[in-house]
């Protein structure tokens, strides 16, 4: 009894994530919402050569890094991060980007949203809810999967709030659509 909402809401589950889905690519393919988003390095081709040289994995990068918590407070540690720069980098795998694999795994996130708000929709509402009811439940949960998600790379990871607003932004429509469709395909009956 505990995964019946599964079967009673696959449907929106799965529309939603292809709205969302759509409306993704929308935003980030036709509108100019996200340009100028990331910045260019300064000599690129001279850093990429030194980071090349230097043998780096694929992985999340610090600089400076501490190499314990009670090292992050030394006088030492205080120096570097006033002389700068201090920052983070993501490096990938070489090679051109996986945008496909990239899109099945937003998919799937969506999917899981979508599971994640037909179970909260599901212990909150009863079959036969109307839509706007449905829609500003599932919205709001929609919403705090989608948008609020963003915030802790602004919090943490040192992107800009700008940037981090056009994200939450993003996560709103997302949720707004998701809202829709459960809205829409609320199951009459049990």
């Amino acid at each position: 009894a505990s995964m019946e909402f599964l079967t009673t809401l696959w449907l929106p589950i799965v529309v939603a994530a292809v709205l969302v889905f759509v409306v993704s690519s929308i935003i980030h393919m036709c509108l100019p919402i996200h340009k100028g988003d990331y910045r260019k390095l300064p000599d690129e081709a001279g850093l990429l050569e030194t980071l090349r040289q230097k043998g780096l994995e694929p992985g999340f990068y610090v600089f400076p890094c501490a190499p314990s918590m009670k090292e992050m407070g030394s006088p030492e540690m205080a120096e570097k991060y006033n002389r700068g720069p201090v920052g983070s980098m993501m490096i990938h795998p070489s090679g051109p980007p996986a945008i496909g694999r990239s899109l099945v795994q937003w998919f799937v996130f969506s999917i899981a949203i979508g599971v994640f708000v037909a179970y909260v929709a599901r212990l909150a509402l009863g079959a036969g809810a109307g839509f706007f009811a449905v829609f500003r439940l599932t919205g709001t949960v929609a919403v705090l999967g989608y948008a609020v998600s963003a915030i802790p790379d602004a919090i943490w990871k040192g992107q800009s709030w700008r940037i981090t607003a056009k994200y939450v932004l993003d996560g709103v429509a997302y949720g707004l659509v998701t809202g829709a469709a459960f809205g829409w395909l609320w199951p009459d009956a049990a």
